[in-house]
């Protein structure tokens, strides 16, 4: 099974914008329910297919497949939740860890959140002076949840 394992932050200022170019993703969701999500992604002209099992702490089951382009673009105009998450993703190399940073767009615009992905839970990591509050335990920021109360909202 594959588990992932990860810690979301919010962002303070831009001072990482230089430091990797953005891909635009896009992606929607056919299932948002808290213990089983199901998510189509195009991010950039790959794309995707995840499953996602309920978050225990900071860990939960994850399983991504690639899916033709296509196939993806059909699903997100058709299956998918509206408004679909729309965002540009920098991944960024520090300290031996790949923070990713997305750009939220469209219904989410004015959102900026960092991610990283952990081997464990107890990982010990080195925050980026334009890291802000932990926020991984505040479902508001799932994106999944961004589909159905989108950040302009609040």
């Amino acid at each position: 099974m594959g588990v992932e394992i990860e810690r979301k932050f919010l962002v303070t200022h831009d001072s990482w914008h230089d430091l990797a170019p953005g891909v635009l993703y896009r992606q929607g969701y056919i299932s948002t329910q808290p213990e089983r999500t199901v998510r189509v992604r195009v991010a950039g002209d790959r794309a995707f297919i995840t499953l996602k099992g309920a978050t225990q702490g900071t860990a939960r089951s994850e399983f991504e497949y690639p899916i033709p382009l296509e196939d993806a673009n059909e699903i997100l105009n058709v299956l998918c939740v509206s408004p679909l998450i729309e965002k540009y993703r920098h991944k960024i190399e520090l300290n031996g860890l790949t923070w990713e940073v997305d750009e939220f767009l469209g219904e989410n615009q004015g959102l900026v959140i960092a991610e990283v992905e952990l081997e464990n839970a107890d990982q010990a990591i080195e925050l980026p002076d334009w890291i802000g509050e932990d926020v991984s335990h505040d479902s508001r920021y799932y994106n999944s949840n961004l589909v159905t109360h989108p950040f302009n909202r609040w």
